[in-house]
């Protein structure tokens, strides 16, 4: 696309923390080429007077309080925006009718600052992208009426209690009223197609430069004293309602003689776990993005022990492709997604058994072509060519 684009972006991720999302990755490549305003989600008044386990709200709260410039530009065309505006905490309501009275005002707070902002840079005829953003962003078509507004559907969160009441209502809503949504699932395509005929498979990217398998890295120190066995990975948050902690229990008893390395935050139905009464399971905590592929570079398999629900089946796993980027053998449950994308350079297993099988398959075959398919079809999935994809949606429909 020639002509240089505005773009808004708002969502359920901010765009500087210690992990990366598919809507931050999206922004910070169309930032190459176009203007971007990332706008980070509002502070609502529960987390504002009482504050948040997540550093980078607490972060955010703090720049409020002090009156810190909420707009900073951080690239030659990207800004990112700290809203200073307070919204109410109104998911408790029972009703989604007065629910979506009082989130209205939400929306009219937070799309008046984003107004302001859209004035001080200047940007014309820009596009709103949503990155799953319900309810906080659901009435900015009408108020900024931007030249499109985009529903990135990159995730199932209405499968989960905080969302299932008033998502459920609203997400379909949502995507009928979007003037074009882009899926990084086919599960995920069929189902908006059900609510808007303008909806398109754009997969998901990896950042490959960062998790480059010629690199060379030093061993993390709680790694130390764990390569004197096979060591059996896993990156990404421990969470019940996604993970089969069943599996990992079953796995971990069945070979003592493995390592088993689970890196990231955990939920406080995996802090309670049996798991961690086993000697050679470790849990390494949250990890900055920046460190991890120093972490997966000393993995002998990696895996994603995925329960299927309707929150996994269609879900994209980006660890996958940062995985096999670094040339890693991955065992995985057998989802929607695992199946269509990445069959040919897997080990999928259907249950527990097959599962503990399949590592004992990629322990033991270390073949280099083999290697080579796996980091190949993670190039494939670069940020850039999904952005590729992206752009060239928005062009058709701009026609």
């Amino acid at each position: 696309m020639s002509k240089k684009l505005n773009f808004i972006f708002v969502g359920l991720q901010r765009i500087f923390t210690d992990r990366e999302s598919t809507a931050t990755s999206i922004a910070k490549q169309l930032a190459k080429e176009h203007n971007v305003l990332y706008v980070n989600s509002p502070i609502d008044r529960r987390s504002y007077l009482l504050g948040s386990s997540d550093q980078f709200v607490n972060q955010h709260i703090t720049r409020i309080k002090h009156k810190t410039e909420t707009l900073e530009k951080v690239g030659n065309s990207l800004w990112v925006l700290y809203p200073k505006c307070i919204i109410e905490s109104i998911n408790w309501i029972p009703n989604t009718m007065l629910f979506s009275l009082l989130n209205k005002i939400n929306n009219q707070r937070f799309a008046k600052e984003i107004k302001e902002t859209i004035k001080y840079l200047k940007f014309r005829d820009y596009i709103i992208v949503n990155d799953k953003d319900i309810f906080r962003s659901f009435y900015l078509k009408e108020i900024l009426k931007p030249m499109k507004y985009v529903y990135l559907d990159r995730d199932y969160i209405i499968g989960m209690d905080y969302w299932k009441r008033h998502g459920s209502v609203l997400e379909p809503l949502l995507m009928q009223k979007s003037d074009i949504i882009l899926c990084n699932s086919h599960g995920f395509r069929q189902r908006a197609l059900k609510q808007n005929p303008k909806s398109y498979y754009i997969g998901n990217g990896c950042n490959i430069e960062h998790f480059d398998y010629r690199n060379t890295y030093s061993i993390p120190h709680d790694l130390m004293g764990l390569t004197d066995k096979p060591i059996v990975g896993y990156v990404g948050a421990l969470l019940e309602i996604r993970l089969d902690i069943d599996l990992l229990l079953y796995l971990a008893e069945l070979r003592p003689e493995w390592n088993f390395v689970l890196v990231g935050r955990e939920d406080i139905v995996f802090q309670n776990s049996k798991l961690h009464a086993f000697d050679n399971v470790y849990f390494l905590g949250q990890k900055d993005t920046a460190l991890t592929p120093a972490y997966i570079n000393y993995f002998d398999v990696c895996i994603n022990p995925q329960l299927i629900n309707e929150i996994t089946n269609d879900n994209y796993p980006l660890k996958i492709d940062e995985y096999l980027a670094m040339g890693k053998p991955v065992v995985a449950m057998e989802t929607n997604v695992m199946r269509e994308v990445f069959s040919s350079v897997t080990y999928l297993a259907t249950n527990y058994h097959d599962f503990l099988v399949q590592i004992e398959k990629a322990l033991n075959i270390g073949d280099e072509a083999e290697q080579h398919r796996r980091i190949m079809l993670a190039h494939s999935h670069s940020w850039s060519s999904i952005v590729e994809r992206v752009l060239d949606i928005i062009e058709k429909d701009c026609a």
